[in-house]
């Protein structure tokens, strides 16, 4: 019984976890690019009673084992890149990803960071950035004058100049790939850092084989399903009741044997 109630503690270990997670995932529900996390558990060691396949000595050969499991561990979190819904804002700077791939985000600290949320302003400079003000890589800087700004497709930041007809080529948006986007750190501020599990970067343009084209005018929402996250939360919930209850069973089943009278 002293078993029970460490097996039955690691479930509500995990299942508050779980229900961590959730919450996360329903606080950013409407954050541009968010991308929502699912809990990954894994059983943990099993106590052999008897092993499988050993000779009993009347001679015959047990054909099942006897093993007690001893409960369960989260052995991940993992960011699911699912495209989420567009919504058209009508601002030219708004930019969303339509299939794989982030947007180089320049830090502070000088680093790349990469990001799939495509709100994008202008500084006093006129660069391109994030409501962080953070310069989108590569730079693009759009004269104060311009009358009318466009992206492109493929990613291409163009301009109707006064006095000119044409449109004016200011620069063009590079995306960046992963081999596995699920080994990226998140950062905060709608940001992802990369890590060796993730792979090496793969910058390309907007609209060639494996990269998602752009479009402007539009936003990509949080891919959080409300129903779906109230779903897993009823299911933590119980869970997390039950394993409790096999905590008071077990408990109580102690208090019987201890109050054995002879």
């Amino acid at each position: 019984m002293i078993r029970s109630l460490w097996t039955a503690s690691t479930g509500m270990a995990a299942q508050q976890l779980q229900l961590d997670v959730i919450s996360n995932n329903l606080a950013n529900v409407n954050t541009n690019g968010f991308k929502k996390s699912r809990v990954d558990f894994q059983d943990l060691v099993y106590q052999t009673l008897k092993a499988a396949g050993t000779t009993e000595a009347q001679g015959f050969q047990l054909p099942v084992g006897a093993q007690v499991g001893l409960g369960t561990k989260v052995v991940g979190i993992q960011k699911l890149f699912d495209v989420g819904e567009m919504k058209q804002t009508g601002n030219p700077l708004d930019v969303a990803i339509e299939g794989k791939g982030f947007f180089q985000i320049m830090t502070p600290a000088g680093d790349v960071a990469y990001s799939r949320d495509g709100s994008f302003k202008m500084d006093s400079q006129g660069r391109l950035v994030t409501s962080d003000g953070w310069p989108v890589q590569p730079e693009i800087t759009i004269p104060p004058e311009a009358v009318e700004v466009a992206v492109g497709v493929d990613g291409t930041v163009s301009a109707i100049l006064p006095g000119q007809a044409a449109a004016q080529q200011l620069g063009q948006i590079q995306l960046v790939k992963f081999a596995n986007p699920a080994g990226l750190s998140s950062i905060g501020r709608n940001l992802f850092q990369v890590t060796d599990a993730a792979g090496q970067p793969e910058t390309g343009t907007p609209g060639q084989t494996g990269f998602g084209g752009l479009t402007s005018g539009m936003v990509e929402l949080s891919n959080v399903q409300v129903v779906e996250e109230m779903v897993n939360m009823i299911v933590a919930q119980r869970a997390y009741e039950t394993n409790s209850k096999s905590i008071q069973t077990a408990d109580q089943m102690l208090e019987l044997a201890n109050n054995l009278r002879r």
